[in-house]
């Protein structure tokens, strides 16, 4: 038991230094969370001590993972979680080394995230009946996430304070809460002037409300999204990021540079950046064979 009460305080105490010095969002300081927790469970059952195990044990349940049908991404996210736990306990001297800081990271498939063409978004955005009041916040929902990129986990979190209707920007905290400023469009600003005629309750500070008048959460939304989508009959497999991309790529395909497209996606560094190269290289190319007299 006293073993066990030490592994709850040094994760607890790493989990901290993860929310307080690094600044990691709730939902990303819970999957370092589970992660750690599964690895430590997975090491009790193989009668491992967690303060000394080895390589090999790190690379026993990298091939457990592998077998439990994860992919690479999944795999290196939980290892990389791992790894900065031990190096954690290495910098408070519970440990003289991380025992797993040479382990080798697999290597990632590529992965090209699902996009949607200008005229499927088109239809997506023209769904909601504005006649009926929660479409209207769906509808100011819908043309914020398009005009700006930003995730949904952004949106649900916008305050009243962060949106400037007059000069068409708002203020996002990102990932790390990263701050960006981030424009955007006329048909965007005039969805939300909109939405803020209908808002009852003005003491909420979140700008998108449920019907109960709480921040809407991730997961509601996207059950609104799903009904535009069904309505339109539109045939694609679509994710909560999936404007997020549509976003990137249609910059991307109109002649927007790579460095303003991952300012406006808050993304860190140029590399996630430029995976949205690949699908408007594509696009391009079928533009070319459908339009070219020699295509």
């Amino acid at each position: 038991m006293a073993l066990e009460n030490k592994k709850d305080h040094l994760i607890d105490s790493f989990l901290d230094s993860l929310y307080i010095e690094k600044g990691l969002s709730n939902n990303t300081v819970s999957s370092y969370r589970n992660d750690i927790k599964s690895f430590l469970l997975w090491i009790d059952k193989n009668s491992s001590n967690p303060l000394s195990i080895n390589d090999s044990d790190a690379n026993n349940y990298i091939s457990k993972l592998f077998r439990d049908g994860l992919k690479s991404s999944s795999v290196n996210r939980k290892i990389s979680s791992i790894k900065s736990f031990y190096t954690f306990l290495q910098k408070k001297k519970i440990i003289m080394k991380s025992p797993i800081a040479d382990i080798v990271m697999p290597k990632q498939e590529k992965y090209l995230p699902v996009s949607m063409s200008e005229e499927e978004v088109e239809r997506l955005l023209n769904s909601p009946d504005l006649n009926i009041e929660i479409e209207r916040r769906d509808k100011a929902i819908i043309e914020l996430l398009y005009a700006t990129g930003m995730r949904i986990s952004e949106l649900t979190n916008l305050k009243l304070t962060d949106i400037d209707i007059n000069r068409s920007v708002l203020k996002v905290f990102g990932k790390g809460s990263k701050e960006r400023l981030v424009p955007f469009g006329e048909k965007a600003a005039e969805s939300i002037s909109l939405y803020l005629k209908d808002r009852k309750d003005l003491k909420s500070k979140e700008i998108f409300l449920s019907n109960r008048g709480t921040k809407i959460s991730r997961g509601a939304f996207w059950q609104r999204i799903k009904i535009y989508i069904k309505r339109e009959n539109l045939k694609i497999s679509i994710s909560p990021h999936t404007l997020r991309h549509a976003f990137a790529t249609h910059l991307l395909n109109r002649g927007a540079d790579l460095r303003s497209v991952q300012i406006l996606l808050g993304h860190s560094d140029l590399s996630t950046t430029q995976i949205y190269t690949h699908i408007a290289k594509q696009r391009l190319g079928e533009i070319l064979k459908k339009h070219h007299p020699r295509g």
